[in-house]
């Protein structure tokens, strides 16, 4: 009997390890894995202590109500390294704002997995590759800016499908190829592709799309 009486307790431990804490504390490891990757000598991510129940209390780490992140605030903070696929983990996050550092290498196709995201700005980087047709699937996005990286390969034309799209900057690159002109894309100026030596203007109406020079 004594035993039997252990068991609901032991139940109730069960369902306190599933609780969202664990949600939490799966984003603060998420982030903790990226630290470890990047250099930072001016220690912005010093307070970024994975011991802690959550990240919430880290600097440049924005929570909601829920103790789910939802920001992230890394702008102008001399970090480099690789931007690591742990990003694609923090299920909420609504503005990821990395630009004017030192990140380098691909973009992780990861980041696709951000249905939430409102706004990503990495720009004034060093990342290079090709812009991840995984972007598609950011269905909340509106504001994108790439620009002044080494970036290379075409516009996915995937990205027209994105109708909150109302900001995209992927000028100062190395794309080639046309640029879409179906959904969002009919409203953005020329000035968001500026300076990529081989893009070729506007897709022609009516015509496949060719990717001239990639």
């Amino acid at each position: 009997m004594a035993s039997l009486s252990l068991l609901p307790f032991s139940f109730v431990l069960f369902l306190l390890a599933a609780s969202p804490v664990i949600s939490t504390n799966s984003e603060g490891e998420a982030l903790h894995a990226l630290r470890t990757k990047l250099s930072d000598p001016t220690n912005v991510l010093q307070s970024w202590d994975p011991t802690l129940v959550n990240p919430c209390t880290w600097f440049h780490v924005t929570c909601d109500d829920r103790n789910r992140v939802i920001r992230l605030d890394l702008g102008n903070s001399n970090i480099s390294g690789p931007l690591g696929p742990e990003l694609g983990r923090l299920q909420h996050l609504q503005y990821l704002e990395l630009y004017r550092n030192n990140f380098e290498g691909k973009i992780p196709e990861e980041l696709g997995n951000l249905k939430n995201l409102i706004s990503m700005d990495l720009y004034g980087n060093h990342l290079e590759g090709q812009i991840p047709k995984s972007f598609a699937k950011l269905k909340s996005l509106r504001f994108l800016r790439l620009n002044n990286n080494k970036l290379k390969g075409s516009i996915p034309r995937e990205l027209a499908s994105l109708s909150n799209l109302k900001v995209i900057d992927l000028s100062n690159n190395d794309l080639c190829g046309t640029i879409p002109i179906d959904g969002p894309f009919s409203t953005f100026p020329p000035q968001s592709f500026e300076n990529n030596s081989r893009l070729n203007g506007p897709e022609l109406q009516g015509l496949v799309p060719y990717d001239f020079g990639c």
